[in-house]
């Protein structure tokens, strides 16, 4: 492969990757105090619907990118309310909130659209190169040449691997999801950490939809998520519920989605439902060898009841 395809390959890996980190982060955020939540899907189909529509209502991307934070953010209040508050199964809530947000996307776009030939388009988001950096031979135009979503996912990142393990708010979050009995008797309000993670969680994963029309497409079409928040949750697992492990992660996810478009762009004499699979099948290898050193939330996926005796 000549440097120019290289660079071009990884390019566009650092523009596939980002829907993966954020999903995936806010995914790890929540479950860091005990919830487990499988809604990905659905959140960031609406997250793409609406956040679309709110660009092109409003004529501004801003503003489409805060109504997907808001959807996002809305999924992760209910979810929260429904499993801590209601105290309902956190997995069954989760694939109903994954209907939810299927069905809203398309509804909230035909009512807003109609049904047309041509679908509306809005802007997709332009490469800010970085001053000095991007002039860097490979590694500018790779790293340095992109859009504002690129730079805060990798900011993101790093913010969230300092946060939860150099501060005291985080150590008091992840105390929450290893044994919230303990936590409690520590004075750290279980029911508050896990709203303040479901709401920021579900908020970057409703980013994390609008992130598609924006930068790939311009328009919302129905399964345009295409699996990546299912793909999204085996990542978590996969990067061990750590936000520095689930970045790097996230990067090999990219790159398998990156080299099955690339296969069937230039041709590779395989059909083209077998390098849509890819990932997939890249997905259960991974978990099948990987999954075995990651270490969840000890509470993950488990609702928790002060009034018991024994957790």
């Amino acid at each position: 492969m000549e440097l120019d395809q290289v660079v071009s390959f990884m390019g566009l890996v650092f523009l596939a990757v980002v829907p993966y980190i954020l999903a995936s982060q806010g995914t790890m955020l929540a479950g860091q105090t005990g919830q487990f939540n499988v809604s990905q899907e659905g959140i960031m189909l609406a997250g793409a619907s609406l956040g679309f529509l709110g660009a092109y209502q409003f004529n501004s991307l801003a503003a489409g990118m805060i109504t997907a934070v808001l959807t996002g953010a809305l999924f992760g209040l209910a979810f929260t309310y429904f499993t801590t508050t209601l105290k309902m199964n956190q997995f069954v809530v989760g694939l109903a909130l994954f209907f939810v947000g299927l069905g809203l996307s398309t509804l909230a776009f035909k009512l807003a659209i109609g049904v047309t030939l041509t679908p509306p388009q809005i802007p997709t988001l332009k490469k800010i190169p970085i001053p000095l950096l991007s002039q860097i031979p490979i590694v500018g135009e790779i790293i340095f040449s992109q859009n504002l979503f690129v730079y805060f996912a990798v900011l993101l990142s790093l913010a969230l691997y300092l946060f939860l393990y150099r501060t005291q708010y985080g150590l008091e979050l992840r105390a929450v999801g290893e044994s919230p009995k303990t936590a409690d008797s520590m004075g750290i309000s279980v029911t508050r950490a896990r709203y303040v993670t479901a709401v920021v969680g579900g908020a970057l994963i409703g980013l994390a939809g609008v992130y598609l029309p924006m930068v790939y497409t311009g328009t919302f079409t129905e399964g345009i998520v295409q699996g990546r928040g299912w793909l999204s949750t085996a990542l978590t697992f996969f990067g061990g519920w750590q936000p520095h492990y689930i970045f790097f992660s996230s990067f090999f996810f990219a790159m398998v989605e990156v080299f099955a478009l690339r296969a069937q762009v230039f041709g590779s004499g395989l059909p083209h439902q077998l390098l849509l699979t890819f990932p997939y099948i890249t997905t259960l290898l991974v978990m099948m060898f990987g999954a075995r050193w990651a270490r969840t939330p000890a509470f993950l996926g488990q609702n928790y009841d002060r009034e018991k005796r024994s957790i």
